[in-house]
């Protein structure tokens, strides 16, 4: 009697909403690529539960940003990690894919690693732009990196580590010329006159700093240009209710607040106002005018400008390796700087027409089909890694 093969085991950690869309894109791949039966699991998000993860903790427990606001969160993080890397050294996965999350997954891979647990690392962490010594760790701890920017191979092979490019999911996902009409129809928006999207953030400490002054540049933008609108995503129904007492000290302002709907909020609009993160890559896949701001307490933005080495810090400006767009931030970002930048970015017609040919070209480099792409190098990892 043959016994069957026991199924694959793929152990995943993704701690932010944008590792639950990456993770969930290669998930895709993953159903598709790997035999019928494999199992997914570990710390995850929606978007990965709806593709078929289990996850053993919600990735909520992981999404705190910044030095000082996440020492109070590190021992329930570390017990959480502890408990893991017992469980998966205990129940060995046939591969461990970190997804982002560099601080809590670097550490985990390592102990994998050493176990002979083949790691997989997706999304290689800025190491050209800050924390340069992080490429020590991943040295150490991942066995492929799945790159998703295309500058980034060079510097994984320069350090002796294996890694593919395989693009970024919001480029395939995103429609290379956007249904502004749509949008606006959907979200029950007018279709004529001037609308900037405002994202202030994803986290209560995210609103907490910088909420105030991006309703403050709002009205500032409204005085001066009564037509205009406004449309705010609220990613939970908990932050729409934070973002309350703040709609209620502005009650003039043409806004209209969407439940989540940020992709669709910002095809609505003609220029965009946001915190810096992903959601600017975003809005560059959207050919979108914008303002990249944000504010964090002061010992982190004096951390993150010691440890920074390039002079942006927005996805956008990044890629085309100058800057394209304006970035305002820390005490530079007053109401008063924030509505003049971004009404110029929504005025400046000759400024639209070369952001959208430059947005354009960055989307045709991204858009290289990554859930197949990465699924691909995953299982060519599971091929011919050989425990140690």
């Amino acid at each position: 009697m043959t016994l069957a093969p026991a199924p694959l085991r793929v152990a995943m950690v993704a701690g932010e909403p944008s590792g639950d869309l990456l993770a969930a894109s290669l998930l895709d791949g993953l159903n598709a690529r790997l035999p019928v039966g494999t199992q997914f699991s570990g710390i995850g998000g929606p978007r990965m539960t709806a593709a078929g993860f289990d996850a053993h903790w919600p990735m909520e427990k992981l999404s705190v940003r910044g030095y000082v606001e996440a020492l109070k969160h590190i021992p329930e993080i570390l017990g959480i990690r502890n408990e893991l890397k017992r469980q998966l050294l205990a129940e060995p996965p046939s591969v461990f894919i970190g997804v982002d999350a560099p601080d809590f997954n670097f550490g985990l891979e390592h102990a994998l690693r050493d176990a002979g647990i083949p790691t997989v690392h997706f999304v290689c962490p800025s190491i050209w732009a800050w924390r340069g010594g992080r490429i020590k760790k991943i040295v150490k701890a991942v066995d492929h990196m799945l790159c998703v920017f295309p500058f980034e191979p060079a510097l994984m092979a320069k350090a002796g580590v294996a890694s593919t490019y395989v693009g970024h999911p919001l480029a395939d996902e995103i429609p290379l010329v956007p249904d502004v009409d749509g949008a606006r129809r959907e979200l029950g928006l007018p279709a004529g006159g001037p609308i900037i999207a405002v994202l202030p953030g994803s986290r209560r400490s995210e609103i907490g700093l910088i909420g105030p002054t991006f309703f403050d540049a709002m009205e500032l933008m409204q005085q001066r240009e009564p037509g205009v609108r406004f449309v705010m995503p609220a990613a939970t129904a908990a932050l729409r209710e934070l973002l309350q007492p703040l709609v209620a000290a502005h009650p003039n302002l043409a806004l209209t607040i969407t439940e989540g709907q940020a992709q669709r909020a910002m095809t609505a609009a003609d220029a965009i106002l946001v915190k810096s993160g992903t959601v600017t890559l975003e809005a560059a896949l959207l050919k979108k005018p914008m303002v990249i701001s944000y504010k964090v307490p002061w010992l982190t933005g004096q951390i993150m400008q010691r440890q920074g080495y390039l002079p942006y810090v927005g996805l956008p400006n990044i890629l085309a390796g100058r800057f394209v767009v304006p970035e305002i931030l820390q005490h530079f970002a007053t109401p008063e700087a924030l509505a003049d930048a971004t009404l110029k970015q929504l005025n400046d017609e000759a400024n639209r027409a070369t952001l959208t040919e430059i947005f354009t070209e960055m989307h045709h480099v991204l858009r290289q089909n990554t859930a197949q792409r990465a699924s691909d190098a995953v299982a060519q990892v599971l091929e011919t890694r050989r425990p140690r």
